[in-house]
């Protein structure tokens, strides 16, 4: 009898409770079927965020380093490179990227920036570090992992997903630049941070080189095409000279002038010589020796005459042909000094063009995670939720009581 009193004693007592679980279910659910907005747009995201935040992604670590690119272009003068001093602030970095007579180069900065985040410099991080096989370990969360879900494992996606790991900012006012890289090991981020800058570092020489045959070059050619120029004129100076005997038909002209003048005063002395001895001394055996000198004197002065305007093989008609040959030449010479001045003076610009990339703070070993910020975001998704479900609770309910 005492244990079925026993019996009929606990079999009420577990009705009760059965029916005591099946109130608070239906509680539950009705709360639920209340309250479900707030399940779903707080309750359920704050939950995730703090699950995702606190356990799920992994860390990122941060590598930065500063660099300036500066061109060699000295100021116009002392009041410019004083504006440029005060324009920096007194920064120890604006003191470095706008003083000591180096111009800024945004333009460049902006070469280097497009190349760091371009698909060639990928490609050589891939070749060199193999940064792909990094990103898409299975240590790093699914979520931040590359390919996590195994959709697309291109290139192009993977270039997607590498700009969002590489940034760089450039400070207007000191005119440096920071480059930023997050990997998920500090020596992953440190190394491929050292190897982009020195990729950039290789660009500027390259852009530098380039610049430099650029500008040399087109004077290079016109010194060239000078000095065959004036090669060739000297040449044809040298084969006149050659082929008419000649070596200066303007100085032989004047040489020849001077011998006929002499022959000239000659021939007069004797002319008069002559005259007299014939009118004092008419029996002088003299006359006939002075006589015959005359001849000869003529003679001589017509052969000098004739050398010097007589026909086409005189000094006259070559002193025209030597002259045309002559300016030619001085012509051509002429032309080579610009060439060679150019030459110089292209040299010089290219040397003022060069621009340099120094590094101002070295890639650094972080020695700890500061990414994901997870209080932040978590609190974010907080905020954000409260205020999505407030909105939406206020809609529902002006829609009921509208209806109502």
């Amino acid at each position: 009898m005492i244990q079925n009193n026993d019996l009929n004693v606990a079999a009420p007592s577990q009705v009760d409770a059965m029916e005591s679980a099946n109130k608070n279910r239906s509680k539950i659910l009705m709360f639920l079927q209340k309250n479900w907005l707030f399940f779903a747009t707080f309750f359920l995201p704050v939950t995730f965020s703090l699950i995702y935040f606190g356990v799920i992604v992994s860390d990122i670590y941060v590598s930065e380093s500063v660099f300036v690119v500066r061109g060699n272009q000295k100021q116009s003068s002392s009041g410019a490179g004083l504006s440029a001093l005060v324009g920096a602030g007194g920064g120890g970095a604006a003191g470095i990227g706008g003083s000591g007579g180096f111009s800024r180069s945004f333009e460049d900065i902006d070469s280097v920036k497009n190349y760091i985040l371009s698909r060639d410099a990928l490609e050589l991080l891939i070749g060199q570090l193999d940064i792909k096989k990094h990103y898409e370990t299975k240590n790093i969360d699914i979520f931040s992992r590359f390919n996590g879900f195994g959709i697309d494992n291109s290139f192009e996606e993977f270039f997607e997903y590498y700009k969002k790991y590489i940034l760089i900012t450039a400070d207007p006012l000191s005119s440096c630049s920071t480059l930023t890289v997050k990997a998920f090991s500090a020596e992953e981020a440190q190394k491929i941070n050292k190897l982009l800058l020195n990729m950039a570092e290789e660009l500027v020489n390259k852009i530098n080189e380039r610049s430099r045959n650029d500008l040399i070059k087109f004077s290079q050619n016109e010194v060239d095409i000078a000095n065959n120029a004036a090669k060739k004129a000297a040449l044809a100076v040298s084969d006149f000279r050659n082929k008419e005997t000649v070596v200066d038909p303007e100085k032989q002209t004047e040489i020849h002038f001077a011998q006929l003048s002499k022959l000239q005063d000659l021939l007069i002395t004797t002319k008069a010589q002559l005259v007299q001895i014939e009118k004092f001394a008419p029996d002088s055996p003299h006359p006939p020796a002075l006589k015959l000198r005359i001849e000869l004197l003529e003679k001589e002065m017509a052969n000098e005459t004739a050398l010097i305007t007589g026909g086409k093989d005189s000094l006259a008609s070559k002193a025209s042909e030597y002259e045309r040959l002559q300016l030619e030449s001085d012509f051509q010479q002429k032309q080579l000094a610009l060439a060679l001045s150019s030459l110089e003076s292209a040299r010089n610009q290219a040397q003022r063009q060069t621009i340099y990339l120094e590094t101002i703070a070295k890639p650094n070993l972080p020695d700890e995670a500061i990414l994901p910020k997870r209080f932040i975001g978590v609190l974010a998704t907080l905020v954000v939720s409260f205020v999505i479900w407030g909105i939406l609770s206020m809609l529902i309910s002006g829609i009921q009581e509208h209806k109502g």
